[in-house]
C-alpha cells in the first residue's frame, strides 16, 4: 500500500472546492480593521475578527422536521452579517472561511 506524502495532501487541499450541505452557506469574512478611527494602528493580536463577509457558496434549502422547507435567505455575492460566535472556521486554499448555518445569518448589507 502506497503511503500518502505531505506534499500530496497539501496539493489535494489546494485544489479543493467546497459545496456546503443543506442549511449552510460558505462565507469569506471581511478583513479585520487594522486602524482605529483616530488612526492608531492595531497589532494583529488586538484586531477583532469581523462578523461580516461575502457569501461564496450556498447549500441546498433546509428540510424542517414538520415537512416545511427553509429556503436559503441569501445569494452568492451577498454581503452578510452573521452571529459573532456562529459558524465554523475552515481553511481552504490558504484562505480562512466560515461555514455558517442559515439560522446564524442576521442581516444582508445592501
Amino acid at each position: 500500500m502506497a503511503q500518502t506524502t505531505k506534499k500530496q495532501i497539501e496539493k489535494a487541499h489546494a485544489s479543493q472546492k467546497v459545496k456546503p450541505l443543506m442549511g449552510y452557506v460558505l462565507v469569506q469574512p471581511s478583513d479585520a480593521e487594522t486602524k482605529t478611527m483616530s488612526g492608531i494602528i492595531l497589532p494583529e493580536s488586538s484586531q477583532e475578527k469581523p462578523a461580516m463577509g461575502t457569501v461564496i457558496s450556498i447549500g441546498a434549502d433546509l428540510m424542517l422536521g414538520d415537512g416545511k422547507v427553509m429556503v436559503c435567505p441569501v445569494s452568492i455575492g451577498d454581503k452578510v452579517y452573521f452571529k459573532k460566535w456562529g459558524g465554523d472556521e475552515i481553511k481552504i486554499n490558504g484562505k480562512e472561511l466560515k461555514l455558517v448555518k442559515f439560522d446564524d445569518l442576521i442581516a444582508i448589507v445592501e
